[in-house]
């Protein structure tokens, strides 16, 4: 399964998924950008994707809640020390209430690996957060693995109103 990220405005993002009804987009909307996601088999109807390969899926997106994209940019030797223990998520998050679905991405032309979930709402993934972190910081410690800080970016299904 191929996973592709694409961003731009608002309404350039809703004509790429109005051109293209058959394919199983996901426009989500942050802070001054919107991203359009796409899961396939197939190539991206994108033109210019970010492509990633899936390490690690659980459940489907709903396009309904709340997405929270955690961007880990990791060098080289960093690399099989994040699969290693970030690919068994499932396991933490399954149970938690208003979890809806995960994506562990590997990038195929960058440094930056990306734990997606959809949550319910904002206050479902802080009230997992606050009890399961995903905490860089002791593995940083004891090694040089990332290339650039880890952030957060959020997103909803439903634009802000303006």
């Amino acid at each position: 399964m191929n996973f592709y990220i694409t961003s731009g405005t608002p309404e350039f993002m809703e004509s790429i998924k109005k051109k293209h009804p058959r394919e199983e987009l996901f426009l989500l909307h942050g802070v001054g950008n919107s991203v359009l996601i796409h899961e396939t088999s197939g190539k991206s109807v994108f033109q210019v994707p970010r492509k990633y390969e899936i390490l690690e899926s659980y459940g489907n997106f709903l396009e309904k809640g709340y997405f929270v994209l955690q961007h880990i940019p990791l060098s080289d030797e960093g690399r099989p020390i994040f699969e290693f223990q970030y690919t068994k998520l499932t396991a933490t998050l399954e149970k938690e209430p208003g979890f809806i679905a995960l994506r562990v991405l590997k990038p195929l032309k960058s440094d930056t690996y990306i734990i997606l979930t959809e949550w319910s709402g904002p206050n479902s993934f802080e009230v997992w957060k606050k009890s399961n972190p995903l905490n860089f910081d002791h593995v940083a410690d004891k090694q040089k693995i990332f290339t650039s800080a880890p952030y957060v970016s959020t997103y909803k299904s439903i634009p802000e109103e303006a």
